[in-house]
């Protein structure tokens, strides 16, 4: 009996781990969705503002790409919605065809039982068949099936009306799964239509950059300078910030390494300085219609939203706030051994040797040639790190 409880109590955690599992997973696909989603206003907005103030058609291409991955994501993710709803659509079918067959089978025993009573509605009929008996252990027998007949009826009504009800719900939960199916593959067929329409528009700029080689030729060679002097400075400042540290009294190198060493503990649950959608990533990239290799980044664009401020992912002091051609504002924090860089803001609120906590305001985000989007960096002493890494 123990070792059966034992299955039941098993069985029953089990269901309720995969009960807790789909829910969760359900609710992190709907956060993703809500990000897709909120990541695509963003760049329309900006393509938007390009439309009428800006020139760069390789941003616009960089927005448009953004927003064409997004739209593949949110299609694959329909996709698999609609997957799960066929298997729970074709699960909760089974349970009814289960649930119709039971009633069957309980219809009939309560119809033989109804016949059963009907036969013996006479009581001196029960009488005579309890006379009839060969020995009283018979006799006591055929007494308890008479005395049990109306309760057996009573129970067997109840089971049906109970299969019943659970029919219903049955019958409910799978006409509210292919309304939602019907739901998310409309949506589906939406997102194909937008999808095929900002190929379209990649397409379209990507003619352009082809026509105009020499135009866009002139803008890269001026991003090649803008992207040389940043990375001059920030060399210069963290040189001077370790050659500082190296020379400052034991307890400072002390803090500094305390501090570093909760940087690293923080590796990939940093929080993101801004929320938006990276339109440019870590490293070398090759050009997306030229075959030449773009100005390596170190660090990563954000197309973010107007009005919205920047903030610091950690701890730490205020290096140097700089201004340089192309990033406009940029803030250096130092973090230990760790910096991070914040570039291409306005109304910067901090200035060199301000102690910072995580999530204060270092700025808003600036809007240049119609593209608002924040540079961010992470280096460690003079070596640049891919910051997607460090953010949760």
């Amino acid at each position: 009996m123990n070792r059966y409880l034992k299955h039941i109590a098993l069985a029953f955690i089990f269901l309720c781990m995969c009960t807790g599992a789909r829910s969760q997973d359900t609710r992190v696909q709907e956060e993703r969705k809500a990000r897709l989603e909120r990541e695509i206003a963003i760049i329309d907005r900006q393509l938007a503002d390009n439309a009428s103030k800006s020139s760069n058609r390789l941003a616009d291409l960089n927005l448009i790409r953004k927003k064409v991955a997004n739209r593949k994501e949110l299609v694959a993710q329909s996709d698999r919605q609609i997957r799960k709803y066929n298997d729970d659509i074709y699960l909760t079918q089974l349970e009814i065809n289960k649930i119709n067959k039971r009633i069957e089978t309980l219809t009939d025993h309560y119809s033989k039982l109804v016949l059963s009573a009907y036969k013996n509605r006479d009581a001196r009929v029960w009488y005579m068949y309890m006379l009839a008996s060969d020995d009283l252990g018979q006799a006591m027998r055929r007494f308890g099936y008479f005395k049990n007949l109306s309760g057996q009826m009573k129970d067997e009504a109840r089971k049906i009306l109970q299969a019943r009800e659970e029919l219903e719900e049955e019958k409910e939960k799978l006409s509210k799964m292919k309304k939602e199916a019907e739901d998310v593959k409309a949506e589906r067929v939406k997102e194909l239509e937008s999808l095929r329409k900002d190929e379209a528009k990649a397409d379209d700029v990507v003619k352009q950059l082809k026509k105009n080689r020499r135009t866009y030729q002139k803008q890269l060679d001026a991003k090649k300078k803008e992207v040389q002097a940043l990375n001059r400075e920030i060399q210069r400042i963290i040189s001077s910030a370790i050659k500082g540290g190296s020379s400052s009294s034991s307890r400072k190198t002390e803090v500094d390494s305390k501090l570093a060493a909760e940087f690293v503990k923080n590796k990939g649950k940093l929080p993101w300085p801004v929320e938006g959608a990276v339109v440019g990533r870590f490293g070398s990239q090759r050009h997306p219609v030229y075959d030449i290799v773009m100005p390596a980044n170190n660090g990563f664009d954000l197309a973010v939203a107007k009005g919205e401020q920047a903030k610091a992912v950690f701890d730490g002091v205020v290096r140097q706030v700089m201004v340089l051609p192309g990033y406009n504002q940029c803030v250096m924090i130092d973090h230990g051994e760790y910096f991070t860089l914040y570039c291409k803001l306005k109304n910067v609120t901090v200035k060199a040797d301000d102690k910072v906590k995580t999530g204060d305001v270092l700025g808003l985000v600036d809007t240049i040639n119609g593209q608002t989007q924040l540079h961010f960096e992470l280096w460690q002493g003079k070596k640049p790190h891919n910051p997607e890494s460090w953010l949760k």
